[in-house]
């Protein structure tokens, strides 16, 4: 019974901090739709209807974060670091990224529509097997990038190596390679570093850093376990614009 309580007790709680996190999108709303609109909101009850539904979906993946996915990332970062097995932390640490960017709801969206405005803009046949193949080429390619992104992100969480010269290196790689990638491809392939890191990727790639880093003798959790979503938002821009230039 008391575990029942301590539940319900959590969920609230977080159930209240997502309604003050939400507060403010509200406000922005209601200001701007009143006062500078001058126009009533419509469908109010709706509106604050799915403003609930949303707060209720928040508090529940942010709960489940706390008590399922951020343990269960840090536990297996432990586990691998105490076997010693480099191989093997590579090679989870890359399955990692893929499996969690191919199921990112973010890049499957982006990637539908970016298949359907390419068909419709000549680029590929219009056709449903060649759009369904350009939305699954490009899932795959920045699935793979980010893979390979955690894998060298947590190799320098091992060597120590300096992230800011890593990361420098990588722009620098964005910036040439933007002047020469065909012009279409360019918008989302800087999108898609962004819409990779979106609510499945974050928790597992920190709680794995986090953990790997605190494992490590020698490692700092808060100077060495962040930056892994820095290589996971860098990579698939490299990747996306060759994708572009191949294809």
């Amino acid at each position: 019974m008391q575990v029942v309580k301590n539940l319900l007790k959590n969920l609230l709680t977080s159930l209240l901090e997502s309604l003050r996190d939400l507060a403010p999108i509200l406000a922005v709303i209601t200001f701007f739709q009143l006062f500078i609109l001058h126009e009533q909101i419509p469908d109010l009850l709706g509106l604050m209807g799915g403003m609930f539904l949303v707060a209720i979906g928040l508090t529940l993946f942010v709960y489940g974060l706390r008590i399922g996915l951020f343990p269960v990332g840090e536990s297996m970062a432990h586990s691998f670091a105490s076997k010693g097995s480099l191989f093997w932390i590579l090679i989870f640490a890359f399955a990692l990224g893929f499996g969690t960017t191919v199921a990112e709801p973010a890049l499957i969206a982006v990637a539908d529509k970016a298949a359907e405005i390419a068909a419709g803009g000549g680029i590929i046949t219009q056709s449903a097997e060649s759009t369904q193949n350009y939305a699954d080429g490009l899932r795959l390619t920045v699935a793979f990038s980010v893979g390979l992104a955690i894998m060298i992100g947590v190799l320098r969480i091992i060597r120590g190596w300096p992230i800011q010269y890593l990361i420098i290196g990588g722009y620098v790689c964005v910036v040439i390679m933007t002047a020469f990638a065909p012009p279409w491809i360019i918008g989302i392939a800087y999108d898609s570093g962004g819409v990779t890191t979106s609510t499945i990727t974050v928790p597992l790639v920190t709680a794995l850093g986090v953990g790997l880093a605190t494992s490590i003798r020698g490692r700092n959790p808060m100077t060495d376990g962040f930056g892994l979503i820095a290589f996971a938002s860098l990579t698939p821009m490299i990747f996306v614009m060759g994708y572009g230039m191949l294809l």
